[in-house]
């Protein structure tokens, strides 16, 4: 996609001036990026109605690139993000938490791009009180470095603790990003989410005033490749969403790789749902890897993936990556720790071959947000929002329902010992 400077309607330019948040604006001054907070995004879903956009997981350069054109062929609002496994201090690819805003602002004039972007800090993992005190210095950075949304993720931990540090760091993310909250850790079909876990939450956060844009379940979803053929429990989703419904808040879909078409269009038509993470299908389909209609890597009889002739890396760089691999011992699953090593590698082929990875991506991107998410024609609606508030933060959903009073430490303390169980099944896959 070349630049197309007619595509900078007069709507498209006081948007930018008025819309992009403190950080984005003095990190790109003079940028044509409309990066925006992932509020936006989430209100033009709910503006259009059963609408969802993807959250591109941007593992590399290439699936950026490519979502960010399929975006703007259809149309849409859409969110780069990257975890906290994957982009972090201890991160498996070369997009990071600290980089990642600065090549969405590149591409984005570089390729003209006129929808709005959120770029959002994912699966921000909180595991004990020593990651609270370490977040509450790093989270800051990452905001400084052109995030605008961030999920809080200390699922794991007891519904206590995971609402208590939920709290003890929302200090430190603006008022004006785009805020995710999450329950349940990621696991399948264990150790499903419930509409008590998700209530306690949500109503403790209200108390303390504080306004989650999203919420994510383990709702049956699994990170990586999808391989039990049950996934995402649509009917459990729609329950606990509509429990939540006076608080006003959206679902964010984790998991999504390997889910069929039909039951994403199902948590589309069916829940609040207006994000959905998709990771592992565009990290397979960039590297030309053979995938079933809705992103799933197919394996051979020797449980190898398949590479697909002319399409993605060459077959040498493949063979290589494979090489490397079986040398580390990684497995298929594991793949995606070939991120960081092989990323200069990767940028380091020819044009032709660094465009056809990229393409590939945004083709099946362009295919989710059209046919399955109903995301088209979401962009002008999120720039419509930010006109109509005339600024960067269009606020809460929802105002202060519950009694802080109710919602003291120890009072969640207590709660948490009378309502829930301390088992909550095997742990989870955490890392993805």
């Amino acid at each position: 996609m070349s630049e197309n400077k007619s595509a900078y309607t007069p709507e498209f330019k006081k948007a930018l001036e008025i819309g992009r948040p403190p950080n984005v604006k003095t990190l790109f001054p003079n940028s044509k990026a409309l990066i925006v907070s992932g509020k936006y995004i989430d209100r033009a879903m709910l503006s259009k109605g059963k609408a969802v956009t993807m959250a591109a997981n941007g593992r590399s350069s290439f699936v950026i690139r490519g979502a960010l054109a399929a975006a703007q062929r259809a149309n849409a609002a859409l969110i780069i993000e990257i975890a906290k496994s994957e982009g972090g201090a201890s991160a498996y690819c070369a997009v990071n938490y600290w980089n990642m805003a600065r090549q969405v602002d590149a591409y984005c004039n570089e390729l003209g791009i006129t929808i709005p972007v959120a770029i959002h800090a994912d699966h921000y993992g909180i595991k004990n009180d020593k990651d609270v005190a370490a977040a509450k210095v790093e989270i800051p950075t990452m905001f400084d470095a052109g995030i605008t949304s961030i999920a809080i993720d200390a699922s794991h931990l007891p519904d206590d603790e995971n609402l208590l540090a939920n709290i003890a760091l929302a200090p430190f993310v603006p008022k004006w990003a785009g805020l995710e909250t999450e329950v349940g850790e990621i696991k399948g079909k264990l150790g499903l989410s419930t509409k008590e876990e998700a209530m306690f939450l949500i109503q403790g956060l209200n108390a303390h005033d504080i306004f989650p844009d999203w919420i994510a379940l383990n709702n049956g979803t699994t990170h990586g490749i999808e391989a039990s053929g049950q996934g995402i429990q649509v009917e459990l989703t729609a329950d606990i969403h509509a429990a939540l419904e006076p608080y006003k808040i959206s679902g964010a879909q984790h998991g999504t790789s390997g889910n069929s078409s039909d039951r994403l269009r199902e948590i589309a038509s069916k829940t609040r749902t207006t994000k959905a993470n998709v990771a592992t299908a565009l990290q397979m389909i960039s590297w030309g890897l053979e995938v079933n209609d809705y992103g799933n890597a197919i394996l051979d009889e020797n449980g190898n993936f398949i590479k697909v002739n002319g399409q993605g890396v060459t077959r040498d760089m493949w063979a290589e990556m494979v090489a490397y691999a079986d040398a580390k011992g990684i497995k298929a699953g594991d793949f995606k720790k070939l991120n960081l090593p092989f990323e200069n590698k990767l940028t380091g082929q020819s044009k032709d071959i660094r465009v056809r990875m990229a393409k590939r991506v945004e083709d099946f991107i362009y295919d989710m947000l059209v046919s399955v998410f109903d995301a088209t024609d979401t962009a002008p609606l999120a720039i419509e929002s930010i006109l109509s508030s005339g600024t960067y933060d269009p606020g809460a959903k929802v105002a202060r329902i519950e009694n802080p009073s109710d919602w003291t430490p120890d009072k969640i303390r207590e709660r948490a010992a009378a309502t829930f169980s301390s088992d909550k099944g095997p742990e989870g896959d955490f890392d993805d």
